[in-house]
């Protein structure tokens, strides 16, 4: 299978062989060291043309300027996996540049999109400087936004899959499978596969796994993450990522159990999963930028199970 990931490097490709690629993934290159490959637009080109996720707000131009170069002169639908600002923080600008599209997203989310204030001050909130790299989110005309439950369209599935954040969906679109995050963020390292729960808080891993058996009822498929790239089957993917889950949740669990300051926890879980976790062995290869990154992000996804096992664990006694 024709590997379909085009960087700013990649432009060059000439028009036919642009033209035979139904899906693209395009990296949006990120100022941050150690962000780079990790936040991608999909794009498919068919009867409709159409993106998911569209990344931060301050790389909007880049995206936009990828899309120029691949000749992609009409977008119809943005289809949002969730309201982050790293996957929905350019919507503003992509709808601005092509007026012809609209956006589907959860229905819960349109009112942020629509009045991002909320949406940027809790960003800062819990990101803080990684969110001013990011960007803060321009508002959008609420008339360019369907709600997820009013979507329609022929040969698309929206599946609702809330876990790595509530108002999170899902797409199956001509037998391809868009998950955002709601199966983990899944990198290749010098050919080693790299797969990491997004947990942050808040996090609930009963509607996680809930989430995850929903997509594994749908047929095989190639399955296509927001960060980075993609796997030819789901089915194996959502089972590696469920067991993974569960082995987070046993490995977590346990260091809660035994107590003590959460923040220690956190840095003595992240050491622990770097070490019992096969799913992470690629870690070792990274460049330590992004090394870096991961670490912050694994913090964030233990934070939310410590929190969630600990609320879980004080209204049972």
């Amino acid at each position: 299978m024709l590997v379909k990931f085009l960087t700013s490097n990649a432009l060059r490709l000439t028009p036919s062989i642009l033209d035979n690629m139904r899906e693209l993934l395009i990296e949006i290159k990120q100022d941050m060291p150690g962000f780079n490959p990790f936040f991608g637009s999909w794009v498919c080109r068919d009867d409709l043309n159409l993106l998911i996720d569209v990344g931060p707000a301050n790389t909007a131009n880049r995206l936009i300027d990828s899309l120029v170069s691949i000749g992609l002169d009409r977008v119809d639908y943005i289809l949002l996996t969730h309201i982050h600002i790293d996957h929905g923080g350019a919507l503003a600008d992509l709808l601005d540049y092509y007026p012809m599209a609209k956006a589907i997203c959860h229905e819960k989310g349109i009112k942020h999109l629509v009045d991002p204030s909320n949406l940027w001050a809790g960003s800062l909130s819990v990101l803080g400087d990684l969110a001013r790299s990011y960007g803060p989110p321009k508002p959008v005309a609420k008339e360019r936004l369907i709600p997820h439950t009013e979507c329609n369209l022929k040969d698309l599935m929206v599946i609702e899959t809330p876990g790595h954040a509530l108002h999170h969906l899902s797409y199956s679109y001509k037998d391809r499978l868009f998950v955002g995050e709601a199966a983990g963020n899944y990198l290749t390292v010098n050919g080693l596969d790299y797969l990491r729960p997004a947990t942050p808080p808040r996090f609930f891993l009963d509607l996680f796994l809930k989430s995850i058996d929903r997509l594994l009822v749908l047929e095989d498929q190639p399955i296509c993450y927001a960060h980075f790239g993609e796997a030819s089957n789901s089915h194996r993917m959502l089972n590696i990522f469920r067991d993974q889950l569960i082995l987070w949740e046993a490995i977590i669990g346990e260091m809660v159990r035994r107590g003590g300051n959460k923040e220690d926890i956190i840095r003595s879980c992240v050491e622990l999963l770097l070490e019992k976790d096969p799913n992470l062995a690629a870690f070792s290869i990274m460049d330590p930028d992004i090394q870096a990154r991961e670490k912050v992000f694994m913090a964030n996804g233990i934070r939310g199970f410590v929190e969630f096992l600990k609320e879980k664990n004080h209204s049972t006694i």
